[in-house]
């Protein structure tokens, strides 16, 4: 149950970002979803090799419970590494209508100039 609540609450987070920058609110929110799910996936095959190199045959004793619980929050990293990143490659990307509807019938040079500045 606690792991479709999180599922939820990352969905939403990459939904309301998709939809802040104007981008399909469903991909993002599924994307999010998946990239939980592979972090978890990376991180548990990280730490079953780990655990397989120091101590062959030890994997076996672990409890399958305590392994999610360990993965957990790499899965949570994952998604908030992906969130940020996505964040700040939009935002750069964003341009304030405001501004372009000052350059409005300027020549294009000169909008190519006040754009660098």
């Amino acid at each position: 149950m606690l792991g479709l609540v999180l599922l939820y609450w990352i969905g939403k987070y990459f939904y309301k970002l998709a939809e802040t920058h104007n981008k399909s609110q469903w991909g993002y929110a599924i994307l999010g979803v998946i990239t939980y799910y592979g972090g978890i996936i990376v991180c548990g095959f990280i730490i079953v090799l780990l655990f397989e190199l120091m101590s062959p045959g030890a994997i076996d004793s672990v409890n399958d419970s305590l392994l999610g619980i360990l993965m957990l929050p790499f899965g949570i990293l994952s998604c908030y590494l992906l969130y940020k990143y996505l964040e700040k490659k939009w935002q750069k990307e964003y341009s304030n209508p405001a501004e372009l509807i000052d350059d409005i019938g300027k020549p294009v040079d000169d909008t190519l100039n006040t754009s660098t500045k």
